[in-house]
């Protein structure tokens, strides 16, 4: 199956100013871009061209021979997943279900939010932060280094924010805390977060 690069689900100026449209069209045209373009060459005589995208990056995870289609075809399925975790006016109020099992397993929306911004302030270098389910069912705030995601630890990702800085740094600078804030406060899509929430249960 070859990686194919999705639209956006929205116009490149739906997240502004929170994502500005400069952002988006560096980050999906150039980074999305590249990784589709090099994960497709590389997958090539791998064995693994007729496999689903989540399959290949699993497949792929810890193989010293595959670690350049791992590090592609993981940023891809991350990327498609991060443009429709996010929406025009998002953040806002959890689905009911969801709010209650975050509530349940942090006590509060804050303090999820809180350990949520806490992993991706601390995740050193390029990354991602995640809301996963664990294999008990559990939720947990979990954050992984480069193109890694919770598909390769038996996770279910719920809700992901890349902290790489091609994410944040024409909007942001530096300060990838208020990155991560605005992202819960207004762009996160949590009706779709709930839709993965649900299906994962």
């Amino acid at each position: 199956m070859a990686l194919e690069l999705p639209a956006l689900p929205y116009a490149y100026d739906a997240l502004a100013p929170v994502m500005s449209a400069e952002t988006l069209e560096f980050h999906h045209d150039k980074h999305h871009n590249a990784y589709v373009v090099n994960g497709n060459k590389l997958l090539e005589g791998s064995g693994l061209e007729g496999k689903s995208l989540e399959d290949i990056v699993v497949a792929s995870y810890g193989d010293a021979a595959k670690v350049g289609l791992f590090n592609n075809a993981a940023q891809h399925w991350n990327h498609i997943e991060f443009w429709k975790m996010m929406k025009k006016n998002g953040g806002g109020n959890i689905p009911g279900e969801l709010e209650k099992k975050i509530k349940e397993d942090f006590g509060s929306v804050d303090a999820f939010k809180e350990a949520f911004t806490q992993a991706g302030m601390t995740q050193f270098g390029s990354g991602w932060c995640w809301l996963a389910m664990d294999k008990s069912g559990k939720l947990v705030v979990t954050k992984t280094p480069n193109a890694e995601n919770p598909l390769v630890h038996g996770q279910t990702p719920l809700l992901g924010c890349d902290v790489w800085e091609h994410s944040y740094y024409i909007d942001y600078r530096n300060a990838r805390p208020d990155y991560i804030k605005a992202f819960l406060n207004s762009l996160v899509n949590w009706e779709y977060v709930a839709e993965r929430f649900a299906k994962a249960g």
